[in-house]
């Protein structure tokens, strides 16, 4: 069975009513970045990052996976897929595929202030004063500005194994999405889906462009593959 690597962004979950996190003005939902994404500003402002987190969760809770998200499941009955995701919400879980990848973290999990290999499920809001087993102050479960991505080397490692690789929703240029097409072997179809792409990505060899949203270019890819699956 042939592996199909799919790396997803923003641009998958928007089309479920998910806000993406940053505007226009480069500022989340109305504060500076290195406010409510980075150890400094937890450090700083605890409550005020926990309350981001919160909301981010609360919206999450009433969303639903789009028609992209159940494409990709379709795929899993013919190919070998994983998912590797910058999105930290659950919505590539929820249709229904089996193994997906968070490199910044999921939404729904909470982790320990001193521990961090302690990791708890949790979809209420995370206030002061919650402490994880350890009793210490829990913390959304999210790659911050600064920290390290835990997963980036099984997402790499897993990228070199692809036959196909498929692009929905994120730009080509920004990390870590842009480093792990790098690991993709030589010669290799690689599917890029944005309504809006840009020219260099347009450039590249072995590359299919497809100008549509993720809800209009996924379900179709999704029937073309299965039609040539072996």
């Amino acid at each position: 069975m042939k592996k199909i690597v799919v790396l997803t962004g923003a641009g998958v979950s928007a089309e479920s009513g998910l806000k993406t996190f940053r505007d226009a003005n480069g500022l989340w939902e109305g504060h500076d970045v290195m406010e409510v994404a980075s150890p400094q500003g937890f450090r700083a402002q605890p409550e005020l990052v926990l309350d981001f987190y919160n909301q981010r969760r609360n919206q999450l809770l009433n969303v639903r996976p789009n028609r992209a998200h159940e494409a990709l499941v379709q795929l899993e009955t013919h190919y070998d897929v994983s998912i590797i995701t910058q999105n930290v919400d659950d919505l590539h879980e929820r249709a229904g595929s089996s193994d997906v990848i968070h490199l910044h973290g999921e939404l729904f999990k909470v982790r320990c202030t001193v521990y961090p290999n302690t990791i708890l499920d949790w979809k209420k809001d995370l206030l002061l004063g919650d402490l994880s087993p350890h009793n210490h102050q829990l913390r959304p479960h999210i790659v911050w500005f600064g920290e390290e991505v835990p997963l980036l080397t099984k997402a790499a490692l897993l990228t070199q194994k692809a036959d196909i690789v498929i692009i929905i929703g994120t730009s080509m240029q920004v990390y870590p999405a842009a480093s792990l097409v790098n690991y993709a072997p030589e010669n290799i179809p690689i599917f890029f889906i944005d309504p809006n792409p840009s020219v260099e990505t347009i450039s590249m060899e072995h590359l299919t462009v497809i100008s549509k949203t993720a809800t209009e270019g996924v379900p179709s890819l999704v029937v073309d593959l299965i039609d040539k699956a072996p």
